[in-house]
């Protein structure tokens, strides 16, 4: 029998179940044969059910998906935990960008004409943080701020790490007794221009929670002295498209939709992200509620408009 497995990641046939499975909701071990053969991936083999048996095992293992059997009529299998993959999280975004990679692994051929978008902080700080976050490790930093354009070294403790508008975030909190005090930050990793980690170690706070952090927040903006409340927007019909697909968070709610526009509600915290979120949309997007923060926006396009309006002349 020939060596399906040379030269070929093992993840990539990993992926290919996952998702072959989950796309079809249920299928026997004859039909995911049957499209495995009609995949460039198999190069003509047959699964051995006992190298399925094995996969099944790794996938739990490796991604925590249950491929689970009926047991009977037709003995198909599924993925059991379906809403993992599903719902927003870890094990989604993971499953996610192996299925992203698994395509352009097997894309080389036309790569030229495959275009993506550049995640500058990625693959310099990511994997130590991630250790450092296992080991609850303190972690020592040199960090470039832009709001006082100085760089300053220091140690954190490194609670949780979060992606936002392809740029890597981690939240941690200074070693140091006066910012210790203060609570968690938010570190965006490209700024970060030196890591290591340290000797000293950390408990991790039992209260503390990554999700209780970000609560009502937009993006990565934690400001919990703004409170969580309703936003209400007018979106046109052409951009309500977009945000009806894409939602821009997930308190969003359509109540109202007609051939002209559609009414959202949102239930966050409207701070610096967010209104720059409603800038960017322009003339498409308009803030009903609350009237703070039409305000706020309204006060914003002024100032734009002064800067621009001799220009109109």
């Amino acid at each position: 029998m020939p060596n399906n497995d040379r030269g070929q990641s093992l993840i990539t046939k990993y992926v290919w179940v996952i998702e072959t499975i989950y796309k079809a909701k249920k299928i026997s071990f004859k039909e995911l044969n049957e499209k495995w053969l009609d995949d460039e991936i198999s190069r003509g083999v047959d699964i051995p059910k006992r190298t399925f048996d094995n996969w099944k095992s790794v996938i739990l293992d490796m991604f925590g998906i249950i491929i689970a059997n009926e047991q009977c009529g037709e003995y198909r299998y599924y993925i059991a935990n379906a809403d993992d993959i599903r719902n927003n999280g870890l094990r989604s975004w993971l499953y996610n960008t192996l299925c992203v990679s698994n395509a352009l692994a097997n894309s080389q051929s036309i790569k030229d004409r495959i275009i993506l978008e550049y995640v500058p902080s990625g693959q310099d700080y990511l994997q130590p943080v991630i250790e450092a976050m296992k080991e609850n490790r303190v972690l020592n930093i040199t960090y470039h701020s832009y709001w006082k354009d100085e760089e300053n070294n220091f140690d954190v403790q490194p609670y949780c790490i979060k992606l936002f508008r392809q740029r890597w975030y981690m939240v941690a909190r200074s070693t140091y007794s006066y910012y210790y005090d203060k609570g968690p930050r938010v570190y965006a990793l490209d700024r970060i221009h030196s890591l290591q980690k340290t000797e000293e170690t950390f408990s991790m706070p039992k209260e503390w929670n990554a999700s209780d952090f970000f609560d009502g927040c937009f993006g990565i903006i934690a400001d919990h002295n703004t409170e969580i409340q309703t936003v209400k927007l007018k979106v046109s019909a052409g951009q309500a498209n977009y945000i009806r697909d894409l939602k821009m968070h997930e308190s969003q709610e359509e109540i109202e939709r007609n051939e002209e526009y559609s009414i959202f509600t949102f239930n966050l915290r409207p701070v610096f992200d967010f209104q720059q979120e409603l800038l960017w949309n322009g003339e498409d997007m308009e803030v009903l509620e609350p009237y703070w923060l039409r305000k706020e926006i309204a006060g914003k396009i002024k100032r734009m408009w002064n800067k621009y309006k001799d220009d109109s002349k």
